[in-house]
């Protein structure tokens, strides 16, 4: 295995860690923002108060997202797999 194989799988690899936690996260801020939004305006100083609905809302994100991520994951995995005796 030569260095540009190295270099490519590792790019390929963190394309797809990329790929599978960008949703979760931008949930995760959108949900933050609009749950710091309400206290300020209901002027509720909590800090507590944001945690649940952000857990809530990611959970329910992964499993909205889980056939897709599953999909993708199984994408990579294959063409890992295929592509081994090429690499050897």
């Amino acid at each position: 295995m030569n260095f540009d194989t190295v270099i490519d799988l590792g790019s390929d690899t963190l394309l797809l860690v990329l790929k599978l936690g960008v949703p979760l996260l931008l949930v995760a801020m959108a949900v933050g923002l609009f749950v710091s939004v309400l206290q300020t305006v209901t002027q509720i100083q909590d800090q507590t108060i944001s945690h649940v609905p952000k857990l809530i809302a990611t959970f329910l994100a992964t499993l909205v997202l889980m056939p897709w991520a599953l999909g993708e994951l199984i994408d990579f995995a294959t063409q890992l797999i295929t592509n081994i005796p090429s690499t050897l």
